[in-house]
């Protein structure tokens, strides 16, 4: 795009400027170096990195002028995105200067951030060069993906020159359309914009809701949904906004597919088009809701989205739930799902589409990964950015709401901040404001403890005391000091009574009537985001404060009970062959400190009794280095070889540490743990050592990024007949040419051995024999065939088969890989082997490695190595090594690194 613009800056503030900054938010697509290209790599988004030259974006600035002098411009260190304009003389306050700037635009390609361009379409958003904001110093941001582009108010006249296939829309008012011989020429005006989304298309397919509050352009489509129940449907959405937070004031809105990918309704997203479990229009109705919604947002509360994004993200959601809860009052969250014979017998089934806020947010918080509601957005975890904290933040509103006890008085407040938007910054400060206006009652709490800290909620009932004929019910909060909290009084689920008890410093007591009530209740409604909720309540009559309960499969928690979940398991290994049977376990959908599991299976090859047990516990440390504490106790038996079995008892003990600043990836953990193990005898297994214990002590320390990657890990071990030590490190860079050097030094020696010719407890070249069963080995005890070949990549990391594959004294390797052609890389290994009363041995391999999906699945063949050439020697095929993982937490870890 060839552009000419002129700018006519006026200087609204009380300061006299020598510079002026402008965002330039295309030029963030220029290379890999960019801060946008570095959150790629963050969010492992490989797209951009592997991009071609051509799909990347970039703007060409041409001349920057005042009338006929040049003025002189630069990019800040480090941000490319941003242009400074040096003026020739101060700008004093209230005086304007105009400026004339020439650039070419290179749209970026779409893929990366759903922006740009994609075939003939162009969707532009941050395409323009627009003067960034001034409130005392300039609040400038550099493009992060993270949707908080903050551009100070403008009055727009644009005029595009395009062919004559191409049709525009916008939320801008269309001044003329002129159509030459082969192009139009459309002008296009708005005032006070905060927002220049363009759509330039071949392709019509959006469709007018005209109504009396405004006009909407659309091409979220819905074919389920007939054209006239789309427009009830836009039309009553306004309605509700306008009766909600007051006048719109806006003429005309554009709504896409493309603002619903970038802010969807999480669960209905990722459901196939043919599966409509909710009512008729409710997919369509809550898609536009949010989306428009979101939009009106965006182009009219003057908020720093950086820093006060989830101002407006706590009024969606908290609209989008009531907007539910009118409309659509008896949707579940399973939708049609909850009626199906199986389903229905399910927690899930019973609750409301509502409940799915908190059971997103707590999934965060009982992993101890929640943030503040302030945290700014380029600070958030992408699960919480996108899901956690502005399902928090709308969970808060409606927590104050049910706490004000007044409908109408939280509306007014709403309305008032809404409507004060004029202004020339909306904060926190405002919005408190606004509800004090209209409410006596304290809320000091909401902004300085609910919003302001990611301290878990907790409340628990201390004591119950009758008094004639009442109760006298103590509650504390385990960490906030002064929330209130909801308190009930129950018969069965049925609410007798329930008042709002004031917390001050984490403790409080209410008297309430014991009138028909058999048990007391805190948050019984689940209003309130509640970390644990397993020990709000405590009955007045039997022996179980809740009664014990069942459950088929996985299941929703529900804290009036004392569930039991039995799912069934499946697993593989070549001597039990499938493995299946019940597991027994106490963990609902969301994770929780305390776990059991008892998992008894057979094995269909061995039809033997195999399986675990085992026993934890986490204690999480919130902001900071030490992220949790973990003990437990874990048993097995498994088979090891045909018609032998092995029997593990684990007890354990771990420090892990994270940086406070979750975004970062580093790691580090020091655990110590006893793994004794008692061994059938085989006739199959060439070693038999049937019963000893290891006591290891181990630290590990990683950082794990999309292009630079490093671990290291110290491993001491020692036993009765042994002792010996390691330490491995792997190294891992993606350059900018998009070549890969990979490094792993690994280096191991016995303190004592007095294992005498067994090999069984030594060091691997390129098998470990894995006596402490802590790899996933499909063929365990297999020294042929294709089981055999499974890489392990632990100790020596050799891929070939080279004697000796043992070293009983010390030994040394490092192995490399270099990538030639995107998944095919050339490795080589080369290393020191020194066993007692021999000479040291250095051995060498080298090949391909095809890294379909690095770590994960991956194949290599050996070339040359100690044994000369090996693609001509016998059974080449049984050369050929490969790593396959199977198991269902490895491959979940793949999409958990993006979000967590």
């Amino acid at each position: 795009m060839r552009v000419s613009q002129n700018l006519t800056f006026k200087n609204n503030s009380k300061d006299s400027l020598e510079v002026i900054y402008l965002n330039d938010w295309i030029n963030a697509f220029k290379n890999k170096q960019t801060p946008l290209a570095y959150r790629f790599r963050e969010d492992y988004q490989r797209n951009f990195h592997y991009a071609k030259a051509s799909e990347r974006g970039n703007t060409k600035i041409l001349s920057i002028r005042n009338f006929d002098s040049n003025l002189n411009w630069f990019r800040p260190k480090n941000q490319p995105d941003l242009l400074v304009i040096q003026l020739e003389k101060k700008l004093p306050p209230q005086k304007q200067i105009s400026i004339n700037l020439e650039y070419n635009l290179k749209i970026p390609h779409s893929k990366f951030t759903r922006y740009g361009y994609k075939d003939s379409d162009f969707i532009l958003r941050y395409w323009l060069l627009t003067p960034a904001v001034y409130t005392q110093s300039w609040k400038v941001y550099s493009h992060k993906n993270v949707d908080d582009f903050y551009m100070a108010p403008i009055d727009l006249t644009v005029d595009f020159k395009v062919p004559e296939n191409y049709y525009i829309f916008s939320h801008l008012k269309e001044v003329h359309n002129n159509h030459l011989a082969q192009t139009k020429n459309i002008r296009l005006s708005g005032k006070n914009l905060r927002q220049l989304d363009i759509h330039l298309t071949t392709n019509p397919d959006y469709e007018y809701f005209d109504t009396d509050l405004m006009q909407v352009i659309s091409n979220i489509e819905d074919d389920e949904v007939p054209q006239p129940f789309r427009n009830i449907i836009v039309h009553r959405i306004l309605h509700y906004l306008n009766k909600n937070l007051g006048p719109l004031n806006q003429d005309k809105l554009l709504v896409t597919r493309t603002d619903y990918a970038d802010n969807p309704v999480y669960g209905l997203n990722q459901l196939p088009k043919f599966i409509r479990p909710f009512p008729d229009g409710f997919q369509y109705d809550i898609k536009m809701f949010k989306t428009i919604t979101n939009k009106l947002f965006k182009g009219q509360l003057n908020l720093e989205p950086r820093k006060e994004n989830w101002i407006k993200e706590a009024l969606l959601v908290h609209l989008m739930m009531n907007y539910v809860e009118t409309y659509y009052e008896d949707t579940k969250l399973l939708g049609a799902f909850s009626e199906l014979i199986g389903i229905r017998w399910f927690h899930a089934s019973e609750l409301d589409f509502n409940k799915r806020y908190a059971l997103l947010y707590q999934n965060m918080a009982r992993i101890n990964l929640d943030q503040a509601i302030t945290t700014t957005q380029d600070s958030l975890l992408k699960f919480n950015k996108n899901i956690a904290t502005p399902y928090k933040a709308g969970l808060g509103l409606n927590y104050l709401k049910d706490y004000l006890a007044n409908e109408e008085t939280f509306k007014k407040s709403i309305s008032a901040f809404y409507q004060n938007k004029q202004k020339d910054s909306l904060a926190l400060s405002q919005l408190k404001s606004a509800f004090k206006t209209y409410t006596k009652k304290p809320i000091d709490w909401f902004f300085n403890e609910y919003i302001e800290t990611n301290l878990p909620i907790d409340f628990k009932i201390k004591k119950i005391t009758i008094k004639n004929d009442s109760l006298q019910v103590a509650v504390i909060s385990k960490n906030h000091k002064n929330l209130p909290v909801p308190v009930y009084g129950l018969n069965g689920k049925k609410i007798v009574s329930k008042r709002w008890l004031k917390i001050k410093n984490g403790e409080g007591k209410i008297h309430i009537s014991k009138d028909a009530i058999d048990r007391v209740g805190l948050n019984h409604e689940q209003i309130i985001p509640e970390y644990n909720q397993r020990n709000n309540y405590k009955s007045l009559k039997g022996v179980f404060n809740k009664p014990p309960q069942v459950r088929l499969l996985m299941d929703i928690e529900d804290p009036y009970y004392k569930q039991l979940f039995l799912i069934p398991e499946f697993d593989y290994n070549l001597y039990d062959g499938f493995i299946i049977g019940p597991k027994l376990h106490n963990r609902a959908v969301l994770p929780q400190n305390f776990n059991f599991n008892i998992s008894p299976k057979i094995g269909l090859n061995s039809n033997a009794l195999i399986g675990s047990i085992g026993v934890s516990s986490n204690t999480f440390f919130q902001n900071q280095e030490l992220h949790a504490i973990r003990l437990g106790i874990s048993g097995t038996r498994m088979s090891y070889a045909p018609d032998a079995f092995y029997y593990r008892v684990v007890p354990y003990f771990s420090l892990n540490f994270r940086n406070p600043y979750l975004r970062s990836n580093q790691r580090q953990s020091l655990s110590i743990r006893s793994v004794n193990v008692r061994k059938d005898q085989s006739l199959f297994a060439t070693n038999q050592n049937p019963d000893y214990s290891v006591m290891n002590l181990q630290y590990n320390y990683s950082d794990r990024n999309f292009a630079d990657y490093f671990t290291a890990n110290f491993d001491y071990q020692v036993a009765k007949k042994f002792s010996k030590i390691s330490v491995t490190t792997k190294w891992r860079k993606l350059f900018l040419n998009n070549r890969q050097l990979e490094l792993r030094v690994f280096a191991g020696a016995f303190l004592f051995n007095d294992t005498r010719n067994e090999d069984y407890f030594s060091f691997a070249l390129d098998r470990p024999s894995d006596y402490m069963f802590d790899y996933n080995y499909y063929g365990r005890s297999e020294t042929s065939g294709l089981f055999s070949q499974q890489f392990i990549a632990a100790e020596g990391g050799f891929k070939s088969k080279i004697q000796p594959g043992f070293a009983n004294q010390w030994i040394s390797t490092i192995n490399g890989s270099f990538s030639i052609w995107n998944w095919i890389h050339a490795y080589a290994d080369a290393g020191i082997v020194k066993n007692k009363n021999k000479d040291a041995k250095f051995l060498y391999d080298s090949g391909i490695r095809l890294s379909l999906v690095q770590d994960y699945f991956e194949v290599f063949f050996p070339l040359q190595s100690s044994l000369g050439w090996e693609p001509s020697q016998y059974n080449y095929d049984q050369k050929i090594r490969f790593i396959v993982a199977l198991d269902l937490k490895t491959l979940v870890s793949l999409f958990k690194r993006r979000w967590y």
